[in-house]
């Protein structure tokens, strides 16, 4: 008796289940709503749709409510029986990497709905790029990201390459042929502009140094040759051998014809540059060939250069091959040949520069003449310089010509302890050190002599009549480091302490 009570009752139950299905079926509204895709995927920071939805409700449409991951994200009203609505969205920086889910719930006057959901997959946001061919169009490289150069790379005749600040340019290895180097072509514009608090660093691939950072994570600041440079080259004029009106820049193969700098444009444009740090490079491309950090060639003085810093260059710091750019506010440090070195009749000026001798710079300054039959003269000013125990204040070679003022030297070694080292010389004619307007003037020379040292024994030629020694921290002449705080690696690593 009990287990027929069971089977009649669990029957029972199965009968009126099934009665109740077919009794009161789900209620057909008519609302719907189409036009949106399950899923999407997009890249970081970009944009999905515009996607439209179509709505549909016979008794009438009241409203689409769209909610993100669970959140209420719009409410949309809506009227009539048949209504569309576009929907877009840019994907934030917290999406990234996520899958972001959208909800879109319409309802009719009577509260009957329909739903619809949205999966948008959005990607990690690319921050490094690889730069493989020749820049032929404007392009522009954003703040936060790092451009890796995988080769000789040309922004050519009629491109501009805009570089926002605090992004890092990173040259890969290569020697020789392959040696690295961003190079700035005839006739093409260079506006890199970083900031005191977000500079625009040049540096190799070894270096894991990232945007926002100024101090390499794991590289010396006196580790060279591990990519090639800076070369900005343009149309204004030079005085070449054989008064030819350009040549191919050194450093640069001459099958590249991007190396061509030279012409007869003073006021030459190649854009704007400040607030730049140029780091471990100079790599050899021949016996004797390296690049220089920042490489001037045949650059007009409607460039604007001003806030660089050159560190750890294999070759020299900066260098000037003709052309009458002016720059202001330089800081080298460690390079492996000349801070400075000018050539071929620049006719511009170096105003405010601090040069940090490492143990392998031979020359402070190498000031060369003209070449050619065209004569012109630069100014370097308000310059401060610390020396080493084998490098030279300055090598004036035969046909130098300039103007020299406001210059501190300090921690040179004496010049009868180094074998002629730490001395300002003039070779060739030495009648072109006529100090009273002639080719060659020199004015305010201070200098914080090494124990057992005169000035006649430093300064050569007769300069020594425009030089004064001061005691260590005396002077009264040479740079203003205020312009490098904070931003320059030599400021934070603490080297501009004796400045």
């Amino acid at each position: 008796m009990k287990k027929f009570n069971y089977l009649f009752l669990l029957f029972a139950a199965i009968t009126l289940g099934f009665t109740s299905c077919e009794d009161d079926p789900e209620p057909d509204n008519g609302v719907t709503i189409s036009g949106i895709p399950a899923t999407a995927s997009i890249e970081a920071g970009g944009t999905l749709g515009p996607v439209t939805a179509t709505a549909t409700a016979p008794d009438g449409l009241a409203q689409l409510v769209i909610t993100k991951d669970g959140a209420n994200f719009a409410t949309v009203p809506l009227t009539g029986t048949t209504a569309s609505q576009e929907f877009s969205y840019t994907a934030e920086e917290a999406d990234a990497g996520n899958s972001v889910v959208f909800e879109f719930t319409v309802t009719d006057v009577d509260g009957d709905q329909a739903t619809a959901t949205h999966v948008l997959n959005v990607g990690v946001d690319q921050t490094e790029f690889r730069i493989e061919s020749n820049i032929t169009e404007d392009q522009t490289w954003e703040t936060g990201n790092t451009y890796i150069l995988g080769g000789r790379i040309a922004v050519e005749a009629g491109a501009t390459l805009t570089i926002e600040e605090g992004v890092v340019v990173k040259g890969e290895v290569g020697t020789g042929a392959n040696a690295t180097a961003l190079i700035i072509a005839r006739g093409a514009t260079l506006n890199a502009n970083g900031t005191a608090n977000a500079p625009i660093i040049f540096t190799s691939i070894a270096d894991e140094i990232q945007p926002g950072e100024i101090v390499s994570p794991n590289l010396d600041p006196d580790l060279s040759g591990l990519w090639g440079g800076l070369l900005i080259l343009g149309n204004a004029p030079g005085s070449f051998g054989g008064d030819v009106s350009e040549l191919q820049i050194e450093g640069i193969p001459p099958s590249d014809a991007n190396g061509l700098y030279g012409g007869d444009v003073a006021d030459d444009n190649s854009g704007t540059i400040s607030y730049i740090s140029i780091r471990h490079g100079g790599a050899n491309i021949g016996e004797g060939n390296e690049i220089n950090g920042l490489t001037l060639g045949g650059v007009g003085s409607g460039t604007t250069i001003e806030n660089v810093e050159v560190i750890a260059n294999q070759d020299d710091g900066i260098e000037w091959f003709g052309g009458t750019v002016n720059v202001t506010n330089a800081v080298v440090w460690n390079s492996g040949d000349d801070a400075l070195d000018t050539d071929q009749a620049w006719a511009g000026t170096m105003d405010n520069f601090i040069l940090i001798c490492g143990g392998e710079t031979d020359h402070a300054m190498e000031i060369d003449g003209p070449e050619g039959s065209f004569n012109a003269a630069h100014t370097l000013t308000n310059g401060s310089v610390k020396g080493n125990d084998v490098s030279e204040l300055g090598d004036f070679r035969d046909g130098a010509r300039g103007t020299f003022s406001n210059i501190y030297f300090f921690g040179f070694a004496n010049p009868a302890d180094t074998e002629g080292r730490g001395d300002l010389s003039i070779s060739g004619d030495v009648s072109l050190a006529n100090f009273q307007g002639g080719v060659l003037n020199f004015a305010n020379l201070e200098i914080t002599l090494a124990e057992g040292t005169s000035l006649t024994d430093v300064f050569k030629s007769g300069t020594d009549a425009e030089a004064s020694a001061v005691a260590a921290g005396a002077n009264t002449v040479g740079a203003d480091k205020a312009p490098f705080a904070g931003w320059s690696w030599a400021d934070v690593a603490g080297e501009l302490a004796d400045f």
